[in-house]
């Protein structure tokens, strides 16, 4: 008994040295695990009976055999290392340092308690107020006048500036009136635009809300469009004038090639864009800003422009459907705290609209800045679908307004915020002009076809400044997107309730 543990004590120790050199652990220049003597011997003991034969009845022969091969003896460093160390270096699922990002899960949760809460707020107030749908209402508000059709009529009428731009433009072209009266021309145009609208909607009864704010904002759309318009040809003007002595006249304003469908749509330069084809085009394309060769897609695909087909009827019908059964009861059950000035019921009335109006919203975006601007321009062969980028993901609210409407952003960096920035104005005071212009447009789209002035938009929109002045300094990663959030889904509601107040207390006398 005595002989045998003298014989298993020195291999014991051999057969670890062997290992601890052979290890990973020694390799990678490391501390191996530290365990004690008794265990080791008893987990070499355990592997030796496990094979059949004690370490001290193994022979040389076998001991070489062992020796020489590396594959059996790498299994069975491996097997030890496996049985020694059960840990790893690393971070926890949820914490950031471990750049885990797969919460799929974590969304899909998120979406069904949001279905279900808004369910649950959906089947209420269908218990409480019934089936308040009504397609017919929605079509009685633009047929309210059949014999007139206001609205239409205005919306067709602005043709007139259209051509107006157009000829004006070709005169120019040919040198028969000056650059000054061009210009002052232009701006009798543009002024207009923007005040025959706003006189036919106060002056004519029979316009409704609906119909109003959709022809002005119509012209709107085309003042900005026709603005970058003579913008654009002003600048390929001035191009001709500084290289007549160089380039010829059909090319006073390069072009630039197009990657795709450049044989279909052979570009054009200054001043074969002046046809009434060019500023048609123009004016029905998705976007505010004018170039003389758009990016143009190489064929219409049938079935992207179904998909978007389906989604503008069904998300309108939705968008209709979803403001007469929720946002107006709502808004009409919130007149009373209103008017009585009762703080608590007024701050429950607003969160209760905030949901509402924050979804209807959200679909509204969908609706229009992907799926109606997405069909417009398959229908029109337009390449540049980049209407929105990842407005969700701001951290401020510069970023924002950056990003949820590109159209806008564009014309107003393009025409507006360069310019002004090349005439010596800081970056601060262009950035308020920026939001003056778009606060002023706010309240023209809204004052107007209520008939009242409130100037609750304009201040709304003014008030960003500070705002993204505030986030920007104090606030920034997930905090400053909670901010940015929060001032969409309270901010808007604010706005609606202090119009709809006004509006009711205008024109019918008293609060209900």
């Amino acid at each position: 008994m005595s002989d045998r543990a003298e014989i298993r004590g020195p291999v014991s120790r051999r057969r670890r040295t062997t290992i601890s050199n052979g290890n990973k652990w020694h390799d990678a220049g490391e501390t191996p695990p530290q365990c004690s003597d008794t265990t080791k011997t008893n987990e070499v003991s355990g592997h030796a009976s496990v094979n059949g034969k004690a370490d001290g009845e193994m022979g040389k022969s076998e001991q070489l055999q062992l020796q020489n091969s590396p594959k059996k003896q790498k299994s069975v460093v491996e097997d030890f290392n496996e049985r020694l160390s059960c840990h790893v270096l690393q971070e926890s699922l949820l914490s950031s340092a471990s750049g885990y990002s797969n919460y799929r899960g974590i969304l899909n949760w998120c979406v069904v308690m949001l279905v279900l809460s808004n369910a649950r707020l959906f089947l209420e107030n269908i218990i409480k107020y019934g089936i308040l749908v009504d397609p017919i209402q929605v079509v009685s508000l633009f047929l309210k006048d059949p014999y007139s059709w206001p609205s239409a009529c205005l919306i067709i009428v602005s043709n007139v500036f259209i051509l107006a731009a157009l000829y004006t433009e070709r005169r120019l072209a040919v040198g028969t009136i000056s650059q000054m009266t061009g210009l002052i021309l232009h701006i009798v145009n543009l002024s207009s635009i923007l005040i025959f609208p706003a006189a036919t909607v106060l002056s004519v009864t029979s316009v409704t809300p609906v119909g109003g704010v959709l022809s002005l904002a119509t012209y709107t759309v085309l003042f900005l469009k026709l603005y970058s318009y003579q913008d654009t040809n002003r600048w390929c003007r001035e191009i001709r004038q500084a290289k007549a002595k160089r380039l010829t006249r059909s090319y006073s304003c390069p072009s630039v090639a197009q990657p795709n469908g450049s044989a279909v749509h052979p570009p054009v330069s200054y001043p074969g864009n002046l046809t009434h084809r060019d500023m048609y085009y123009f004016v029905c394309a998705p976007t505010l800003c004018y170039e003389l060769n758009f990016p143009r897609s190489p064929r219409i695909r049938k079935r992207f422009l179904m998909r978007r087909l389906f989604e503008m009827l069904f998300f309108m019908q939705l968008l209709v459907g979803l403001i007469q059964q929720w946002m107006v009861p709502t808004i009409q059950n919130s007149m009373k705290p209103f008017q009585e000035m009762d703080f608590s019921r007024m701050v429950e009335r607003l969160l209760k609209l905030a949901v509402p109006n924050h979804l209807i919203w959200l679909i509204f975006f969908y609706w229009f800045f992907h799926s109606t601007m997405n069909f417009v321009a398959e229908l029109m062969q337009f390449g540049d679908r980049e209407f929105y980028k990842d407005w969700w993901n701001s951290e401020s609210v510069t970023y924002f307004w950056a990003n949820w409407n590109i159209p806008v952003h564009k014309w107003c960096l393009r025409h507006f915020y360069k310019p002004v920035l090349r005439k010596g104005v800081n970056k601060f005071l262009a950035q308020t002009a920026v939001f003056l212009i778009s606060a002023f447009f706010h309240e023209y789209l809204v004052s107007i076809p209520l008939k009242m002035f409130r100037l609750w938009a304009f201040m709304g929109m003014m008030a960003q400044v500070p705002l993204a002045w505030f986030v920007g300094r104090f606030l920034n990663g997930n905090y400053g997107n909670a901010a940015v959030w929060i001032s969409l889904i309270i901010g808007q509601p604010v706005a609606v309730l202090m119009y709809v107040h006004d509006y009711y207390v205008i024109h019918h006398g008293t609060t209900t």
